[in-house]
């Protein structure tokens, strides 16, 4: 029987809370405060852990941290108030598995609690001791660490269809509009199948000019076509063994569709200007932000391909359809704008993450990624207020203000960094236009 542990300094709500565990056939104990649950866990096994955010000796965050320290692998939910969102996703950040909020959901929060002890221990494993090393990540777990799992039932939904499709060797096809992370998916899947240690080619079918397609894909001999001045190899060759991403895959041309189809059918190809066929093994994964159906309708898109790419179909949920799930992202982009920029910025004050909330992103993901990484690098405070935002998230006109004279030079170089050179991402970063952004660029000797 799995032992739970419940940290809450309610005693009438922790024992309420143990009797109902006990029906569902777990055996729980309950500690009031930090201290006391950290003398349990070092003196007993525990297969999970139900804490409250706050605590009269301290706060999820503190336990966490100490769990870290001493080498405590157990998997922990932690209850919170609405208001207290920021805090949870600070615990998930420190390795918390989920969050919950108050007053608690009993179905939601069982269901959690089977999420919890399917991704670590079972009935028929025990809880690492207290002084256990963490386990070694395999490489799967690895490739997870650099995305987070939305907790809406639109983010359980997709998470749930990619650990089922992804250990198959089925072709996928992704669909969703811009921005929603289709490769990101795409990257998921190849990581947790039986590929994972193989090749994962991506190829952007809207980048590839119409005459350079069949070599882009098949690849070609020396001479085969004029600029052919060397041997090229193909993705399909690259992907051997392991997965190709044919992103926008609805912007190839007929001509190119019919190679496509004939590669896949026959599972082989002939580099352009070649006699010799190559046997390919590749798992097929595809992305599209257009209806191919309605494509297919109006004779651009063959219905054949269609049907040989989409033997499974993944829709990505748009963001404003995982409301609730925007403050994780916005703290896993933060995080990241923090590493990329070199800013030590801790997070957003109330107005701000409000604002985050209540905007509908028609740019998803990508749009809240370039919103934090802008608002990170405008901020002057430790944390990120509304006026570090994009006007369009407050309906306001006026751009953000650039620093006083001493700071607008490196703020402009390090816009630049995070544009990647994109001087117009970079105004709007600013929040200046493109014609005052060249007058700084010359005014301090930036190479444009």
């Amino acid at each position: 029987m799995i032992k739970i542990l419940i940290v809450d300094d309610d005693i009438t709500f922790a024992l309420m809370l143990r009797t109902w565990l006990g029906k569902q056939g777990f055996e729980a104990q309950t500690a009031s405060t930090a201290e006391a649950a950290r003398k349990l866990l070092s003196s007993e096994e525990f297969g999970l852990i139900i804490s409250d955010m706050r605590l009269p000796d301290g706060d999820g965050t503190g336990l966490l941290e100490w769990m870290t320290g001493a080498g405590i692998a157990t998997p922990v939910i932690v209850m919170t108030g609405y208001a207290e969102i920021q805090n949870a996703v600070q615990c998930m950040k420190l390795g918390a598995h989920d969050y919950v909020s108050k007053p608690v959901n009993p179905e939601l929060l069982l269901q959690k609690i089977r999420e919890a002890l399917a991704d670590g221990s079972s009935a028929d494993t025990p809880a690492p001791t207290a002084k256990a090393a963490p386990a070694r990540r395999t490489p799967q777990e690895a490739a997870r660490r650099n995305y987070i799992e939305g907790r809406s039932d639109a983010a359980r939904k997709l998470y749930e269809h990619v650990r089922l499709v992804a250990p198959t060797n089925m072709s996928v096809l992704i669909t969703g509009a811009s921005g929603t992370g289709k490769e990101h998916i795409a990257q998921l899947i190849h990581s947790e199948s039986k590929r994972a240690g193989k090749p994962f080619v991506a190829v952007d079918c809207g980048a590839i000019p119409r005459e350079l397609a069949a070599s882009e894909f098949f690849g070609h001999i020396k001479g085969s076509f004029t600029g052919a001045v060397g041997d090229k190899t193909g993705a399909f060759k690259a992907a051997s063994g392991g997965t190709l991403f044919l992103d926008e895959i609805g912007n190839l041309g007929y001509e190119t569709q019919v190679q496509l189809l004939r590669a896949l059918q026959e599972r082989r190809i002939r580099p352009v200007g070649s006699n010799r066929e190559i046997d390919i093994d590749i798992r097929l994964v595809a992305a599209t932000n257009e209806d191919l159906e309605a494509a297919i309708a109006r004779g651009s898109f063959r219905a054949d391909l269609y049907h040989r790419i989409n033997q499974f179909t993944l829709r990505m949920p748009e963001l404003q359809h995982m409301r609730e799930d925007i403050p994780l992202y916005a703290e896993f982009f933060l995080d990241e704008a923090n590493r990329e920029l070199g800013r030590q910025i801790v997070g957003f004050d109330a107005a701000a993450a409000e604002l985050l909330r209540r905007y509908d992103w028609p740019g998803n993901l990508r749009q809240l990624r370039n919103a934090v990484m802008s608002a990170t690098l405008l901020a002057t405070g430790k944390y990120i207020t509304p006026e570090n935002l994009p006007a369009e998230l407050s309906g306001a006109t006026h751009p953000a203000p650039l620093r006083d004279r001493a700071g607008e030079e490196e703020q402009i170089r390090q816009a630049l960094a995070a544009a990647g050179g994109n001087k117009s991402q970079a105004a709007r970063m600013l929040g200046i236009d493109r014609k005052t952004l060249y007058n700084k660029l010359h005014l301090y000797g930036i190479e444009p």
